[in-house]
């Protein structure tokens, strides 16, 4: 029986994952190599990769700075009450609960330029939605519960012993959090960087919705993508879904190398 249930699972993953992976490799050079670096150096396609990287250089910053800041409140914060925290923290798990496509529909209804909000930045020459700020916003909005799920568990279980001996000792709460705090959580960092860039990458309900996927201005490779399949260019559509795919294996194999040299240490 035992036998039976892990052919089952290869199965699956044979048919979930290696079959269409190799059906997209096998797509992207369909018209041969020429076919497939004409396919990636058309104008959109650069834009539209250009724009993934720019945005998932942004968020996974963004996602750093923030994502580490909202999980020490969570943890450490005493001055906030229970409600506050369980507010928080279902606000911070509202994406986990919403479509992306909703997600990116909220994001226009607040700062698209029919908004009280979107109109004052629009009256200041500053766009929001339909621009890459918007973008970069629907982006953050989807993968901001990774970073501080990724620290929050670290942090609970160190404790805040050290923490409170080294502000004992007269270290200001950078020093603390520089010498004691970040060697213990750096590897869950690492983990939520990695997967931060994994989601950005692979993201397009709520940039579909925010971007309007103008091409050469609003364009991402994953809205590339879709819009090359509805244009029936599936080969271009390949060779770009193929390198996000690789891009994909690249992030998850370093996921595994953090992995090892968390446990070697």
């Amino acid at each position: 029986m035992r036998r039976l249930w892990i052919g089952l699972t290869y199965v699956v993953f044979i048919i979930l994952l290696i079959i269409p992976l190799s059906r997209i490799a096998i797509g992207a050079f369909e018209k041969g190599l020429d076919g497939f670096m004409e396919g990636l150096l058309r104008p959109e396609a650069l834009h539209a990769l250009m724009m993934t990287g720019l945005i998932v250089v942004l968020v996974t910053l963004l996602n750093a700075l923030f994502g580490i800041m909202m999980a020490l409140y969570l943890v450490r914060a005493n001055w906030l009450s229970r409600r506050i925290k369980g507010v928080l923290n279902s606000i911070v798990d509202l994406p986990y609960a919403v479509s992306p496509v909703i997600g990116g529909l909220m994001i226009v209804l607040l700062l698209g330029p029919d908004s009280i909000i979107g109109g004052f930045f629009e009256g200041i020459g500053f766009k929001v939605v339909y621009a890459f700020p918007g973008m970069v916003i629907a982006t953050l909005f989807v993968t901001f519960p990774l970073m501080v799920r990724e620290v929050m568990p670290v942090l609970q279980e160190i404790g805040h012993d050290q923490e409170q001996a080294a502000a004992t000792l007269g270290a200001y709460g950078w020093t603390t959090f520089r010498k004691v705090t970040w060697p213990s959580i750096r590897w869950a960092v690492v983990y939520g960087v990695v997967l931060t860039v994994a989601r950005s990458l692979g993201e397009f309900g709520a940039v579909l919705v925010v971007s309007g996927n103008i091409m050469n201005k609003t364009q991402t490779a994953t809205t590339l993508v879709y819009q090359d399949v509805e244009n029936f260019n599936v080969a271009a559509a390949n060779g770009v879904a193929l390198v996000l795919a690789a891009f994909s294996v690249g992030i998850l194999l370093l996921m595994e190398w953090a992995k090892k040299r968390k446990d070697v240490q």
